[in-house]
């Protein structure tokens, strides 16, 4: 008896990114509603499947929805490639972003939102954790909503310092509750209590974001240690190290994503071990903000021990493109050369973190980054017959890590909805956004060069 599905994947290959990492000479997906229900071969998919639809084919290989674990969705979407890029450290923050920030309307939020998730679904990015520089969340969630595809909502959250939506603790952790209520029961969105950084928290807000977090079942994610000057500021400030004060504090654990923790030495490494704390690593803006990555990258030997690791693109103060396969390339690249070991580190070790490794340092793997029957039907088709896959590929991962990007993305499947073809996004006009963008970007670089240190 032949059974009836809502769309068939095809693909030379499928890159499953299943426990066992296998991959399907002339494989096939199915996917009824938001799930996939088979992943077989095409034969064997003929034999017994109907289909209302059937994309990829011939010149294509087939892989998971890609995980961004750390990226501003709002705020310097809009002055894209504006920010000089030979600024003194924190001058791209004080002088540039948080004044942009706190010109933000709510049309600004959900219009750069909305502008972040299409160039990311369009690069297969399916699933992304915002990094939490929201001041309207409800308008980045009708942007999840517009373009189709997951991630988190997470809200500005700060107690100390200057800047927009500072406020005192209970403030802080009020709306942080009241981001957690929005996303509650959505599909594809999560709350994460999100804060912004370690040197911008008291350790009274620390302490209640991480039990708001744990008592709502949710996840923390904050800024630590990006640059060097983080942790000798944070020492003078507490006495001790962030990851050491942290952990004492009792803030730390499997429900946390750190962003960063770049500049953190061999105590603090061992405490994210021991304490199963998640790190998203984007490795393009500290080469972009000259972080010093190259002399103290822990993220490989938090992988080496067993630890959780993502990748992330971070914002356009840092990185420019929302683009995980260029990361992925870049932390393959800088494992390399800093261990002094090109055996350590493969292609398909850089996919993982991209994919399914990305998604278990989130506490998403038993739902995306890989394809297998009863998870969510987030599929990417990559076109192998473009110039960078010519001559044909003997191994797709190694020319998609090292040869390859998210310009070659030509088919994105979120949560069984077909949201890009041919390169395009399908549910979003990237055109009328782009009429909508320019008006925004002249006010908000005029707004940030009137004003760069009023914030």
């Amino acid at each position: 008896m032949r059974d009836r599905v809502d769309l068939l994947v095809h693909g030379d290959v499928v890159v499953t990114m299943d426990g066992s990492r296998s991959q399907i000479t002339d494989g096939a997906i199915a996917v009824r509603g938001e799930w996939i229900v088979a992943v077989t071969t095409q034969a064997d998919a003929a034999a017994w499947l109907d289909a209302d639809r059937t994309i990829g084919g011939p010149g294509t290989v087939v892989i998971p929805g890609l995980v961004n674990a750390h990226q501003h969705l709002t705020g310097d979407r809009l002055i894209r490639s504006t920010i000089p890029d030979d600024l003194p450290p924190g001058a791209a923050l004080t002088d540039w972003a948080l004044p942009v920030h706190a010109a933000h309307t709510g049309d600004d939020d959900e219009l750069s939102a909305t502008l972040s998730l299409v160039e990311a679904v369009t690069n297969g990015i399916t699933y992304t954790v915002e990094a939490g520089t929201v001041a309207h969340p409800e308008r980045v969630l009708a942007a999840y909503d517009a373009v189709g595809v997951g991630g988190t909502l997470g809200a500005w959250g700060w107690d100390l310092g200057d800047g927009p939506h500072v406020a005192h603790l209970d403030e802080v952790i009020e709306r942080q509750a009241a981001t957690v209520s929005m996303a509650r029961d959505h599909p594809r969105v999560d709350a994460f209590v999100t804060l912004v950084g370690h040197d911008l928290m008291s350790d009274g807000l620390a302490v209640a974001a991480s039990e708001l977090a744990r008592a709502t079942s949710n996840r923390l994610t904050f800024h630590l240690s990006p640059g060097p000057a983080d942790a000798r500021a944070y020492l003078a400030r507490t006495g001790e190290r962030p990851v050491v004060h942290l952990a004492r504090l009792g803030v730390l654990g499997d429900h946390v994503l750190l962003a960063h923790a770049v500049h953190i030495d061999d105590a603090e490494l061992d405490l994210l071990l021991d304490l199963d704390v998640a790190v998203a690593s984007c490795p393009w803006a500290y080469l972009r903000l000259g972080q010093g990555v190259t002399r103290s990258f822990h993220h490989p030997r938090m992988l080496h021990h067993g630890g959780r690791v993502a990748l992330g693109c971070d914002s356009e103060n840092a990185g420019d493109a929302i683009d995980v396969l260029l990361a992925a390339r870049l932390f393959a690249g800088l494992t390399k050369d800093t261990t002094g070991d090109p055996t350590r580190f493969t292609a398909r070790a850089a996919l993982a973190l991209a994919t399914i490794d990305g998604a278990r340092a989130i506490g998403k793997a038993d739902e995306i980054g890989s394809l297998e029957v009863g998870k969510r039907a987030d599929i990417v088709v990559v076109d192998t017959t473009r110039p960078e896959w010519t001559p044909h590929a003997v191994d797709p991962i190694t020319a998609l890590v090292w040869a390859s990007d998210g310009r070659a993305i030509r088919d994105v499947v979120a949560s069984g909805r077909h949201v890009v073809r041919d390169g395009r996004c399908l549910t979003v006009d990237h055109q009328m956004l782009a009429a909508e963008s320019r008006d925004a970007h002249r006010r908000l670089v005029s707004r940030a060069r009137a004003h760069p240190r009023d914030q």
